[in-house]
Formats: C-alpha cells, structure tokens, sequence
C-alpha cells in the first residue's frame, strides 16, 4: 500500500457531508416549487465539488504512482463520499481503473449544485461516439455496433 493512502481515506471520511447540517425546506405551494424548480435548472453552477467537501484533486496521487488496489480503496472510500453529498459519476464499466481513477478525482475540479433531494450526476456521455471522451471505451458503441448489424440484417 502506498504510504499516503491512509492519510487520504482519512481526509475523504472527514469530506462527508454533515446529514445534520441540512435544513428542512419549508412546505411550498405547487406554484412556489415550479418557480423553484425553473429558477434551479437556469442557474449555471459556480462552485466546484472541491469547495464544497474541503478536498483538492492536487492532493491525490496520480494514477501511475498507485496500485490497482490503493485505486480501487480511494475509488470506493471517494464515491460513499461523493454519495453523501447526493452525488455519482456515471463512468463505463469498461473502463480502465486508472482513467475510472482519474477521471472520479477530477470532479473536485468540476463545478456542480448540491442538492439535498435526489441526486447529480457527472455524466460525460454526450451521446455520440464519435466524440465522446472515453474513445474506446465508450458505452454507447455498443449500440452502434447493434443497430449496424440490424441495418445489415
């Protein structure tokens, strides 16, 4: 295990949002919540996951300086964390730790809303192969790949 490792899944438990700090929403009319709503998704988020949590991605070891299994303990000590501030990132199965790795660690760097409901999503997909950013490893290539050989059939 890499020296720091232990230090870090430290620093990621203490990143967990604070569940008590959350305050309870008065009860709105149905027209308050649409204008709510509406008002929520025209605004352009200008804070990043970082700000929000107390961590910076400068603090992560790059992925070549790790093994797969210090990946894989911050990967999973990152994302019960992300969780706790009702977020996901949405990464293909397929890809490779060290870019799944990468990739998690820049979401510090991402700006984003905080929700107290439901949930956000860093989602990369933009729904074209061609040029998407996880090249090989795209997921929607599978479909391409299926709807080619409909076409041929």
């Amino acid at each position: 295990m890499h020296p720091y490792i232990p230090h870090l899944l430290e620093d990621i438990a203490r990143a967990h949002r604070d569940r008590d700090s959350l305050q309870k929403e008065p009860v709105l009319s149905i027209e308050e919540e649409f204008e709510a709503m509406e008002r929520w998704l025209s605004e352009v988020p200008t804070t990043t996951f970082g700000h929000y949590c107390g961590l910076k991605a400068a603090e992560f070891p790059l992925a070549e300086q790790l093994s797969e299994a210090d990946m894989t303990l911050v990967l999973e000590a990152f994302k019960k964390m992300m969780f706790s501030w009702n977020l996901d990132i949405d990464l293909p199965k397929a890809l490779p730790l060290s870019i799944a790795y990468t990739m998690t660690i820049d979401t510090l760097n991402q700006k984003t809303a905080i929700v107290s409901e439901g949930f956000m999503s860093f989602d990369y997909c933009s729904g074209s192969p061609e040029e998407c950013v996880f090249k090989e490893y795209c997921s929607c290539l599978k479909y391409i790949d299926d709807f080619a050989a409909d076409n041929d059939a």
